[in-house]
């Protein structure tokens, strides 16, 4: 009976250790990404192959997003932990891609890249003031696609890099190109924002109706 016991327990955690461990797989990748393409000359990294290593850790970072909540679903793993890492992991993981271009070859401006990070503070700060009263706002699909659209945009910047990296492609069209998309992941990013706000309208006026005490 103990065996079964101990059997029963180690699976109920093992699938919870995996998600949690596949979660903060993206922050850990964060910092390691800026380095490596701040740094790729310090590190012996040619520049042809910068941006196939880039590639490679923004599709790990991208994998474990998709792998961590299958695991904590099939195995019904589903934390209150895990639903505030999830979502914080994935701003820190594609906030920290975009704001890395600001520097280097690609010099994205940084108020472009605020709009990323405003728009997730600003939604994370209206989740957590409605749960503190007790009203839980719901994910939205436009939430879903702002992940897909800024996954996309920088995809399409490091595909770029490639060309960029063997002189084929100039630095002036790496610039622009990778502005525009930026510039329309951003646009998608805030409108969002907004339909997430109006959405949820009801909910938020709730919360803010309620006393403390209740």
């Amino acid at each position: 009976m103990r065996l079964i016991t101990l059997s029963t327990r180690l699976r109920g955690r093992l699938p919870l250790r995996v998600a949690l461990y596949l979660t903060l797989t993206r922050i850990f990748i964060s910092p390691i990404f800026l380095f490596i393409y701040l740094k790729y000359q310090a590190l012996g990294i040619s520049i042809t192959t910068l941006p196939f290593i880039l590639l490679g850790l923004v599709t790990l970072s991208e994998l474990s997003d998709i792998f961590d909540g299958f695991v904590a679903r099939k195995w019904n793993q589903v934390t209150d932990l895990g639903k505030i890492l999830d979502p914080m992991a994935d701003s820190i993981a594609r906030i920290s891609v975009f704001l890395t271009f600001t520097q280097g070859a690609i010099k994205l401006p940084l108020l472009l890249v605020l709009v990323f990070l405003y728009r997730d503070v600003v939604i994370s700060m209206l989740r957590t003031l409605c749960a503190l009263k007790g009203v839980a706002l719901a994910a939205r699909t436009s939430g879903k696609i702002k992940a897909v659209v800024q996954g996309v945009a920088a995809y399409v910047i490091l595909i770029l890099m490639i060309p960029f990296s063997r002189g084929l492609l100039p630095q002036s069209t790496l610039q622009d190109v990778s502005f525009y998309v930026v510039l329309g992941a951003a646009i998608y990013t805030l409108a969002s924002g907004v339909e997430y706000i109006y959405a949820n309208r009801r909910y938020i006026k709730l919360a803010w109706s309620k006393s403390p005490q209740q």
